[in-house]
């Protein structure tokens, strides 16, 4: 079983949405793993955006890199800047890609536009995730 490591600054939306996404394209082909630089917890409109597509991501957690250390990852996913920029050294011989998604946390304007970002968003990980696994499991 292949491990993969998702990657984001603070473990609670982008690198959340590709965890419950991984998980659901791979099923028993892989272990997926979510961390942040930092931790900020699971963003409530992450997890209300995913259960809208059926997955449930509400019993995640936000943990940091830091925890991971001894595990061997085969494929490490960042998928923000700023995590690849700041992600302390992995030993292990992990493929490494990168994506840089916008973050729906940061997004500004009416309580239904900011939904429709983590909509969008939510779109675009499923997407890379769904390819992903195609190419590598």
């Amino acid at each position: 079983m292949k491990k993969i490591l998702v990657l984001c600054t603070g473990n609670s939306c982008r690198s959340q949405i590709a965890d419950g996404y991984l998980n659901y394209f791979a099923k028993e082909k892989a272990q997926i793993y979510s961390a942040g630089v930092e931790t900020h917890g699971v963003n409530p409109k992450a997890i209300e955006t995913m259960i809208e597509d059926g997955i449930d991501i509400s019993k995640n957690t936000s943990n940091n890199v830091e925890e991971y250390t001894d595990v061997n990852f085969d494929f490490i996913i960042t998928v923000c800047d700023h995590a690849k920029e700041r992600c302390p050294f992995i030993p292990s011989q992990a493929k490494k890609f990168h994506y840089n998604f916008p973050d729906p946390a940061k997004a500004k304007g009416t309580e239904d536009e900011i939904k429709q970002e983590f909509r969008r968003v939510r779109e675009l990980i499923k997407e890379y995730c769904e390819q992903f696994v195609k190419e590598n499991l």
